[in-house]
C-alpha cells in the first residue's frame, strides 16, 4: 500500500512537471516566434528554423538557444553574427527563465530606452557590441546583472548613475562609442567589476578618478583614447589583482607613479602617446609579472635600468622617449624577448653583443639613436627574426655573414649609418623579404645574380653607396617590386630592357654610369609615377611613349646625352616635376611646355627654341618654298573636292540635315552652342590640368564665361571620370554644388561645361598667390559651413547617397564673392555600387594622398566617414593655412598628426595639468592658426570649436566620426 501511494506520488510530480514543460515550450516557442517575425530581419535565413508547429515543440534546438539541462527552460539567446538588422528586440525579454542575451556583430539599430529595458531586469549578462546603435546609454534596471558588454555603437552622452548601482556587475565594455561626459568617480562603487573598458570614446577632458583605486578586484582596465588629462593617480597600486593595463593615447602627464610598482600580478603595461615625464623609476622591477610594456611617444628621460631590464619581458617598447645612456649587458640574457623597439631616442654606445642569442626576437628596431660599433652578429641565432631596423645611427663594419642564414627575415632598413664592405651574397637570396634599404652607407660590390630569390620583394632602395657593375637582368624577376631606387652609386652598362616587364611604381637610377637608349617599352609602366634617370649618359631620343604613362608626375632625365626633339606627346603628362635640362636636345619646344612655369627644365639644350621663352634662343621664322605652295594648294584642292562629295552624298542620303559626329547633353538652360565653344580650347586658355584632363576658361560672346573641362583621350579611365560626373552632377541642384551645364561626348571628344568659378580652388587661394583674398577668420569659416553642406547633401539627400571620395580643398570651388561649391566627381560612387563584386573602380585606393582615410588606404571600402575623414582635413587646412602634407612637418609626418601632437599637447614646461580639452587647445592655438590671420578673440573661439569638429572628422576610428549632417550643426551651433 504505502509503495503504491509512492509511485501516485512521483507520477503526479512527473506530471507536474512535464505539463509544465509543455506550458513553458509552448509559452517560449511562441515568443521566440513572435520575436522573429515581428522585431528581425533575417536576411540571410539564419533563423529558418525558428517554426512554431506544435504547443509541446521545445525551441532548445533552434539556432542560437540554450536551455537548462533538467527542466529544458530557455537561459541563453546567442544570435551574434548572424547578419540580423531591426530595432532592440525587448521581446525576447519576457521569457522570464532567460539569463543571457548576445547580439552581438549584427546591425541593429535605433535607441535604447529604460522602458524597452525594463522587462530584462532579470538578465545577468547582456551584450549589444558591434551594432549601429544610437542615443543615449540607458538606465539599466537590472540588480542581476553580471556582464555588460555595449562595445563599438554610436551612444553618446554621459554615462547614467544607475551604472553605479549593479552590485554584482563583473564586466562593463562601453569602447568605440561616442560619449561625451566625463569619466564619473561613481565607477568606484562597483567593487565587483574584473574587466572594465572604456577606451576610445570622445569624452570631455577629465582626470582619472582616484575612486579607481577602491576596485581591488579588478583585473583588466582599458581606457585608451578617452581623453584623459593630469596625472595618473596613485591610488592606482591598489589595483592589486590588475592583469592588464591601457592608459594609451591620452594626455596624462607628470611622472610614473611609484605606487604601480605593487601591481606584482601586473602583465601588460600600456602607455605610451601620452605626456609622461620623468626617469624610469627602478622600483618597476618589482613587476616580476610584467611581460608587455610599451611607454613609447611620451618625454621620458634618463638611463634604461639594468634591474629593469632584467625583468623576463616579452616585448619592450620604449621609442619616441629622450632615453640617453648604453643599453645594460643583460638585457642580451633575456630568454623571452620577442619584441624589442628603442627607436627615435638618444641611445649611445655599442649594443650588447650577444643580444639574440638566448631570445627568440622577431622585431627588432634601435634606429635614429647614436648608437656606435658594429652590428650584433646573435639577432637571428633563434631563427625568428622578422623586421631589423638600423636606420639613422653611426653603425660601422659589415653586415654579419649570419644575417645571410636569417631565412625568417622580411623587413630590412640599414639606411645612414657608416656600414660598409661588401654585402653577404646570401643576404641578397633571403626569399621572404620584403622591403630592403641599405642607402647611404659604404657598401660596395655588384647586385648578386641571388636577387632573383626575393620574389616578395617590394621596395629595393640602395641609394648613395658604392655599388658597382651592371644591374643584373635578375631584377627583372622580382614580380612584386614596385619601387626601384639604385641612384648615386657607380652602376655602368645599358638598363635592362626587361624592366619595363615590372610594375614599377618609381624607378630612380639618377647619379650612375649608365648608358644605352631609353627602352621604348617604357610604354607598359602603366602605374610608374616617377622616372629619374638624371645624371647618366643614356644616349639616342626620348621615347614619344613616355607620354603615355597615365599617372607619371615626376620625370628627371637632365644630364644626359639625349639628343633629338622633346616629344609633343609629353605635354600629355601632369607633371609636378619636370626635367630635360642639360642634354643635347634640338628643335622647337612643344606649346604645351612654352611657359615660364618650365624653363629650368630646358635649359643646358643649346639647340632649343622658343619664341618667347628666355634665355632660349628664337626660332627662326621661315616661309614656305615655292614647291610648299604647290602643294598646300594641290592638297587644299583635294580636300575641298572631298569635302563636296561627301556634302552631296550626305544630303541625298539624309536630306538637308547633317549628322554631327557628337553626341550634346545639357543639363541648364543654355544660350550658347557648343560649336561656340569648340575655337577657344586652345593653350592660351587653359586655367588648369588636372589628372583627368585639362580646364579651359571660355568667355563667350554672350559675356557668359563658362569652364570646360576636356579630358585626356578617349580610354576606359576617362570614360568612367565622364560617366561618374555625368552621372551624379547632372541630376544634382545645390547651391554649394557646382553646377554642371552641358556635356558632348564623341569617338574623340569629351568635353564637360561648369559654371566659371572666379576665384578659382580653395587650395589656390590657401596655398597660392591669391591668400590675400582668404585672410580672415569669418570668410574662411563661411566657407567651411558651406562646404560641409555641399557634402551632407551628397549623403543625405540624394537616393541613393553619393560618396565623393575625393574631397580636398583644390576641389572646392569660390565664385566671385567667395562661396564655395564641391566639384570634380569624376571618384564619385553611389553606396549601392560598392556591394558589386566586380566594381573596377574599387580595385585599388582612390583619392588624395593626405585626404585619404586610413581605412580606405587597406580596405578599399567606401563609406560617407571616408568623406568626413576628408572633410576634416579640410577644415584643418583652413585653420592653419597648411597644406596636407607641408613639408614643415618632417618625414611621414601628415597634418592630422601633426595637429594631433602639437595642438593638443600639454605644455612640456607647465608644472600644472590642464582641467579641460579646451583650456589644452588654448594654450597650443596660436603654433598652429595661420599666420596670415588676425583673429578677434571671439574668432579665436570660434577657431577653437572647429578645431575639435575637425579632429573629431579625423578620428583614426570611422566609428567615432560624426556624420556630414552632424557636422554641419556642429558648425553652425
Amino acid at each position: 500500500m504505502r509503495n503504491s501511494k509512492s509511485k501516485f506520488v512521483t507520477f503526479i510530480l512527473w506530471f507536474s512537471l512535464h505539463l509544465r514543460a509543455v506550458f513553458s515550450f509552448n509559452g517560449d516557442s511562441q515568443i521566440l516566434s513572435r520575436v522573429k517575425d515581428s522585431q528581425l530581419v533575417d536576411p540571410d535565413g539564419n533563423l529558418h528554423d525558428w517554426i512554431f508547429k506544435t504547443p509541446d515543440q521545445s525551441p532548445c534546438h533552434w539556432t542560437g538557444i540554450t536551455c537548462e539541462t533538467e527542466n529544458q527552460t530557455v537561459v541563453s539567446i546567442d544570435l551574434s553574427g548572424l547578419g540580423i538588422s531591426g530595432g532592440f528586440p525587448f521581446g525576447f525579454c519576457l521569457i522570464r527563465t532567460l539569463r543571457s542575451l548576445s547580439l552581438a556583430n549584427n546591425s541593429l539599430y535605433g535607441s535604447l530606452s529604460s522602458q524597452d529595458l525594463s522587462p530584462c531586469s532579470h538578465l545577468q549578462v547582456v551584450d549589444l557590441s558591434n551594432n549601429l546603435f544610437i542615443g543615449e546609454l540607458p538606465d539599466f534596471s537590472s540588480v542581476n546583472l553580471e556582464v555588460l558588454l555595449l562595445y563599438n555603437n554610436n551612444f553618446t552622452g554621459d554615462i547614467p548613475l544607475s551604472f553605479a548601482r549593479f552590485p554584482s556587475l563583473k564586466v562593463l565594455s562601453l569602447s568605440g562609442n561616442l560619449l561625451n561626459g566625463e569619466i564619473p568617480s561613481f565607477l568606484g562603487n562597483l567593487t565587483e567589476l574584473t574587466d572594465l573598458e572604456f577606451g576610445y570614446n570622445p569624452f570631455r577632458a577629465s582626470h582619472l578618478p582616484s575612486e579607481i583605486g577602491n576596485l581591488s578586484n579588478l583585473e583588466i582596465l582599458l581606457l585608451a583614447n578617452s581623453n584623459i588629462v593630469g596625472e595618473i593617480p596613485v591610488s592606482i597600486g591598489n589595483l592589486v589583482s590588475l592583469k592588464d593595463l591601457d592608459l594609451s593615447n591620452n594626455f596624462l602627464s607628470g611622472k610614473i607613479p611609484e605606487s604601480l610598482s605593487m601591481l606584482k600580478n601586473l602583465e601588460r603595461l600600456e602607455l605610451y602617446q601620452n605626456y609622461l615625464t620623468g626617469e624610469l623609476s627602478e622600483s618597476l622591477a618589482n613587476l616580476t609579472s610584467l611581460r608587455w610594456i610599451d611607454v613609447s611617444q611620451n618625454g621620458i628621460t634618463g638611463k634604461l635600468p639594468a634591474k629593469f631590464t632584467a625583468l623576463s619581458l616579452e616585448s619592450l617598447n620604449l621609442n619616441d622617449n629622450y632615453f640617453t645612456g648604453e643599453i645594460p649587458d643583460v638585457l642580451a640574457s633575456n630568454q623571452h624577448l620577442v619584441q624589442l623597439k628603442l627607436f627615435n631616442n638618444s641611445f649611445s654606445g655599442e649594443l650588447p653583443f650577444n643580444l639574440g642569442k638566448f631570445s627568440p626576437l622577431k622585431d627588432f628596431d634601435v634606429s635614429m639613436n647614436n648608437f656606435t660599433g658594429e652590428l650584433p652578429p646573435f639577432l637571428c641565432y633563434k631563427k625568428k627574426l622578422q623586421r631589423i631596423v638600423v636606420l639613422k645611427n653611426q653603425f660601422s663594419g659589415n653586415i654579419p655573414e649570419s644575417y645571410g642564414e636569417c631565412h625568417s627575415l622580411n623587413y630590412v632598413r640599414m639606411a645612414d649609418n657608416a656600414l660598409s664592405g661588401y654585402v653577404p651574397e646570401n643576404f641578397w637570396g633571403l626569399p621572404l623579404i620584403e622591403f630592403l634599404e641599405l642607402e647611404n652607407n659604404r657598401f660596395e660590390g655588384s647586385i648578386s645574380p641571388s636577387i632573383s630569390s626575393l620574389q616578395k620583394l617590394d621596395s629595393l632602395r640602395i641609394s648613395s653607396n658604392n655599388f658597382s657593375g651592371k644591374i643584373p637582368n635578375e631584377v627583372c624577376r622580382l614580380v612584386n617590386l614596385t619601387r626601384l631606387s639604385l641612384s648615386q652609386n657607380k652602376f655602368s652598362g645599358e638598363l635592362p630592357s626587361c624592366i619595363t616587364d615590372l610594375n614599377l611604381l618609381k624607378l630612380d637610377l639618377h647619379g650612375n654610369e649608365l648608358t644605352g637608349k631609353i627602352p621604348s617599352s617604357v610604354s607598359s609602366l602603366t602605374e610608374l609615377t616617377e622616372l629619374n634617370l638624371a645624371r647618366n649618359r643614356f644616349t639616342g631620343e626620348i621615347p614619344p611613349v613616355l607620354g603615355s604613362l597615365p599617372v607619371l608626375a615626376y620625370l628627371d632625365l637632365s644630364s644626359n646625352l639625349l639628343s633629338g626633339k622633346i616629344p609633343e606627346e609629353l605635354t600629355k603628362l601632369t607633371l609636378n616635376q619636370f626635367n630635360l635640362s642639360w642634354n643635347q636636345l634640338s628643335g622647337k619646344v612643344p606649346s604645351g611646355f612654352n611657359h615660364e612655369h618650365f624653363i629650368s627644365g630646358l635649359l643646358g639644350n643649346p639647340g632649343l627654341c622658343s619664341p618667347n621663352l628666355k634665355p632660349l634662343s628664337t626660332c627662326p621664322k621661315t616661309g614656305p618654298s615655292t614647291s610648299h605652295v604647290v602643294a598646300i594648294l594641290a592638297t587644299c584642292f583635294l580636300l575641298f573636292v572631298g569635302l563636296l562629295v561627301w556634302f552631296f552624298r550626305t544630303r541625298s542620303k539624309f536630306g538637308s540635315k547633317t549628322r554631327r559626329p557628337y553626341t550634346v547633353t545639357t543639363f541648364q538652360r543654355v544660350g550658347f552652342s557648343e560649336e561656340e565653344i569648340f575655337p577657344f580650347l586652345k593653350d592660351e586658355n587653359i586655367i588648369g590640368m588636372g589628372s583627368s584632363g585639362r580646364v579651359y576658361r571660355v568667355e563667350l560672346k554672350t559675356g557668359q564665361t563658362v569652364a570646360i573641362k576636356r579630358l585626356w583621350e578617349v580610354k576606359p579611365e576617362t570614360d568612367t571620370v565622364f560617366k561618374s560626373e555625368t552621372e551624379t552632377l547632372g541630376q544634382i541642384r545645390h547651391g554649394n554644388i557646382v553646377k554642371l551645364i552641358m556635356c558632348c561626348s564623341g569617338e574623340e571628344l569629351r568635353l564637360l561645361v561648369y559654371e566659371y568659378m572666379e576665384n578659382g580652388s580653395l587650395g589656390d587661394v590657401l596655398h597660392g598667390n591669391k591668400s590675400a583674398d582668404l585672410l580672415d577668420w569669418p570668410k574662411r569659416f563661411t566657407i567651411a559651413i558651406g562646404a560641409a553642406q555641399g557634402v551632407a547633401y551628397l549623403h543625405h539627400d540624394c537616393l541613393p547617397a553619393i560618396v565623393h571620395r575625393d574631397v580636398k580643398s583644390n576641389n572646392i570651388l569660390l565664385d566671385e564673392e567667395m562661396r564655395p561649391r564641391v566639384a570634380d566627381f569624376g571618384l564619385a560612387k553611389t553606396l549601392h555600387a560598392q556591394a558589386g563584386n566586380g566594381d573596377e573602380a574599387m580595385s585599388r585606393v582612390a583619392g588624395t594622398h593626405g585626404y585619404i582615410a586610413p581605412e580606405y588606404a587597406y580596405t578599399l571600402r567606401v563609406t560617407e566617414k571616408s568623406d568626413v575623414y576628408s572633410f576634416g582635413v579640410v577644415l584643418l587646412e583652413l585653420i592653419t593655412g597648411k597644406r596636407p602634407n607641408d613639408p614643415s612637418f618632417g618625414e611621414n609626418i601628415d597634418i592630422v598628426r601633426w595637429i594631433t601632437e602639437v595642438a593638443l599637447s600639454s605644455s612640456s614646461s607647465s608644472s600644472s595639468s590642464p582641467s579641460s580639452q579646451e583650456e589644452v587647445g588654448c594654450k597650443k592655438l596660436g603654433e598652429i592658426i595661420d599666420p596670415r590671420m588676425n583673429p578677434s578673440p571671439s574668432d579665436l573661439k570660434e577657431i577653437e570649436k572647429v578645431l575639435n569638429v575637425a579632429l573629431t572628422c579625423t578620428s583614426q576610428f570611422p566609428i567615432n566620426r560624426p556624420s556630414m549632417r552632424k557636422v554641419v550643426e556642429l558648425l553652425k551651433g
